[in-house]
């Protein structure tokens, strides 16, 4: 996996705006695998499939302030 060179492709997309608007070209994963590594980053599919799963998880924050609801005799009860 080359997970720290996604890191490095996704840091230097957000401090440098003329390669993030080279990456906002891409349509599709092929497309961005292709101009990262064209750019020099040593980047898979797999990388970004990785990323886009943790990206749709929710945040432990957000988890945290969930209301939590528990399933009590006769119902539903919410404590949160």
């Amino acid at each position: 996996m080359s997970w720290s060179e996604l890191e490095r492709l996704v840091e230097q997309a957000e401090s440098e705006a003329a390669l993030r608007r080279a990456l906002m070209h891409c349509r599709s994963r092929t497309e961005l695998v292709l101009a990262g590594r064209r750019l020099g980053f040593d980047i898979d599919d797999q990388d970004l499939k990785l990323a886009w799963r943790l990206h749709q998880r929710p945040c432990a924050a957000s988890v945290d302030k969930a209301p939590v609801v528990r399933e009590q005799q006769g119902g539903l009860e919410r404590t949160g």
